[in-house]
């Protein structure tokens, strides 16, 4: 079974990835637009760089000589720009680039990254060709900046989510909690209604309207289940006992022949059989009903010995050998009644499946308890508890008893768990 997690989680989780997915993809978005424009800016620089260099020497009116110098002085002294006479075959083109370059300045070998712009300008009359290089911030810093930023904002938006969403948990999911609080506290033999809470959520108000539906249909059927479990008790039986008591009496007649007092007999097994149904079925119906509210701490080693002395009996008819391993002091939380309708069902079980001169084994521990009866083959586990079912053809049973087990495990919270092994029938309660 996985893990089960609340609402709260369920929904901030995959928003939570969502958004860090969205912020892992802008960081190289950013890289990219913020690059972009860089280069944008520090094309549009060196444009004006380039420009403002002509135009300011040409303002000054050098004569050529004087012009040469200056190239060469501006040259020594701005290491960032070039001019230079235009070669032959020169197209007289602008062009921009980016170059990465070792600082001559620097003691180790730095590299950095340059925009550069190669254009052609005029000094008195003449094209020159003018390079200038201009330094670009270091793609690693500019990485990490971007990414410390948008780890910080997502930090930022999961603080931020966590505690609003906390918040709206305490304010918006408040019905809800006060609905389910009310189910959990709520009992069909309490006899009591329950009411919620009105709501200004459209959602919890529709909720709670479908839940006063389902719980008065639920009340109405389980008041007519029990009045007809109660009111079978009573009325089936009685007929029943009667129909048994005069079928005695005239069973103890002397008038009565072989073949009658043979029919008598059969009749007497039948009605036994058929008492025997009808208050399993009884007993179905309040243990499904929950009818049995009393729950107490239950000495289970002391009913295992209860019950295997007073069953001695039947183990003695078929001559079974009965062993058993019962711990002492094995306490369990459950109802008293029906554990040991448990016990005697799954040693009955064991006792009327069992050949002549078979064996039993029954062992108890804190972990569980356990009926084996020695067999052939093992059982057809299909529908092996379902009601009426009959793992073999034998007719003295109800086909009830393996239900009323599971039923009565199902009350408690228990399992039951059916094995063949070392050539015995196992069937195992696990609390």
């Amino acid at each position: 079974m996985s893990r089960m997690r609340p609402l709260l989680y369920k929904t901030t989780r995959p928003f939570l990835i969502y958004v860090l997915v969205v912020l892992v993809i802008s960081v190289p978005v950013y890289y990219l637009v913020v690059d972009a424009i860089w280069r944008n800016e520090l094309d549009e620089h060196n444009e004006i760089i380039a420009g403002q260099t002509a135009f300011e020497i040409n303002r000054l009116k050098f004569p050529e000589d004087k012009l040469q110098q200056s190239i060469k002085l501006w040259n020594d002294i701005q290491p960032g720009t070039n001019i230079r006479p235009v070669e032959a075959g020169d197209r007289l083109t602008d062009s921009t680039f980016t170059i990465d370059k070792a600082r001559s300045s620097a003691d180790s070998v730095i590299v950095d990254r340059f925009r550069c712009l190669s254009a052609v300008i005029y000094l008195n009359g003449k094209p020159y060709r003018f390079t200038v290089e201009t330094n670009i911030e270091e793609t690693r810093e500019t990485i990490a900046l971007i990414a410390a930023t948008t780890i910080f904002f997502f930090l930022l938006i999961v603080a931020g989510l966590l505690y609003l969403t906390r918040k709206l948990s305490d304010t918006v999911w408040k019905p809800f909690h006060n609905t389910l609080n009310k189910l959990k506290v709520f009992n069909l033999n309490s006899n009591t209604n329950i009411e919620f809470n009105r709501s200004d959520t459209m959602e919890f108000e529709e909720l709670n309207l479908s839940l006063r539906k389902l719980i008065d249909h639920s009340v109405t059927v389980y008041k007519s289940q029990k009045e007809f479990t109660e009111n079978a008790s009573h009325e089936l039986q009685t007929p029943l006992a009667i129909l048994k008591s005069k079928l005695d009496l005239l069973m103890q007649s002397e008038n009565l022949t072989e073949q009658q007092y043979l029919i008598a007999e059969d009749m007497n097994r039948a009605l036994i059989r058929s008492s025997r149904i009808n208050k399993n079925l009884l007993l179905l119906a309040k243990i499904e009903n929950s009818q049995f509210e009393t729950v107490e701490t239950v000495d289970f080693s002391q009913l295992v010995r209860q019950n295997i002395n007073l069953l001695s009996e039947h183990f003695t008819q078929k001559n079974i050998v009965e062993s058993d391993s019962v711990q002492e002091d094995v306490q369990v939380k459950g109802n008293s009644g029906l554990i040991e309708v448990l016990i005697q069902n799954l040693v009955l079980n064991a006792i009327r499946h069992s050949k002549e001169n078979g064996d039993i084994q029954i062992i108890l521990t804190k972990q569980f308890f356990e009926v084996a009866n020695s067999g052939t083959h093992p059982l057809n586990t299909d529908n092996l508890f379902g009601r009426f079912i009959k793992a073999t053809s034998d007719n003295g049973g109800s086909g009830l008893g393996l239900s009323i087990v599971q039923e009565v495990c199902k009350y408690h919270g228990w399992r039951i768990h059916y094995s063949f092994e070392d050539a015995f029938h196992r069937f195992t309660v696990t609390f």
